[in-house]
């Protein structure tokens, strides 16, 4: 069976930029500066008010992927380094790459996908005109096809919190994207100074923390 991991990161557009009446929607409850503050900040967290700016894809099984990336440098080009592929391009383009590329693979490992990277994909895909070729949000409480490690770890929300990768990656003994210097919250201070090729390595590593967890719940937990 192939196996995919992949992760996503988004940038939100600015407050100001939207128009009136959808500001006035986001706004509605702030009455702070510290409000306004956080509006803007989850702004990145919604398909219709953010874009996707870099996708990262690994073969769970091969030290082989890719990831897609948004940059404004026209003089940019492909490069490959340990197996991975770094493409600069579109947003648009991004999405025609994984769709392309998620139909090749019989199952699919995110961390969080199902609530976040899934239907966030499967809008923008919309949004941009590129059709979704296959579903990224099945039935919940089946492996078959998603394996969202974000459930799995948590025997689905068994805990009362909903704990980070970055804590089960602590708890696991696997190197946490977050403890090497960049973390999601900023990624949209990257993008706006140009450190595009930042964002698509913080991606990658991203997955492959992902990756690492999906082989320890594969060894430790998957039978169980």
């Amino acid at each position: 069976m192939s196996r995919v991991v992949f992760d996503i990161e988004t940038v939100g557009c600015a407050l100001e930029d939207l128009d009136d009446r959808s500001r006035e929607y986001f706004l509605q409850f702030c009455d702070s500066v510290e409000g306004v503050q956080k509006v803007r900040e989850q702004l990145n967290c919604y398909p219709l008010t953010a874009q996707v700016v870099a996708l990262a894809m690994m073969d769970a099984d091969h030290e082989k992927g890719a990831v897609y990336y948004q940059c404004a440098d026209m003089d940019a080009r492909n490069f490959k380094e340990k197996g991975i592929c770094y493409i600069p391009c579109s947003e648009r383009e991004i999405l025609e790459h994984f769709w392309k590329q998620i139909e090749r693979f019989d199952q699919f490992v995110t961390f969080n996908g199902r609530a976040f990277d899934c239907p966030f994909l499967m809008i923008r895909s919309a949004v941009q005109g590129v059709s979704c070729r296959r579903n990224l949000v099945p039935y919940r409480y089946s492996s078959s096809v998603h394996i969202d490690l974000a459930d799995q770890v948590s025997f689905y929300d068994a805990f009362r919190r909903k704990f980070p990768l970055h804590l089960w990656c602590q708890a696991f003994g696997i190197l946490s994207p977050k403890s090497q210097g960049i973390d999601g919250h900023r990624v949209p201070e990257l993008f706006v100074t140009g450190e595009y090729e930042s964002i698509a390595r913080y991606c990658l590593k991203d997955v492959q923390a992902t990756r690492e967890l999906f082989r320890k719940w594969e060894r430790f937990l998957c039978a169980a």
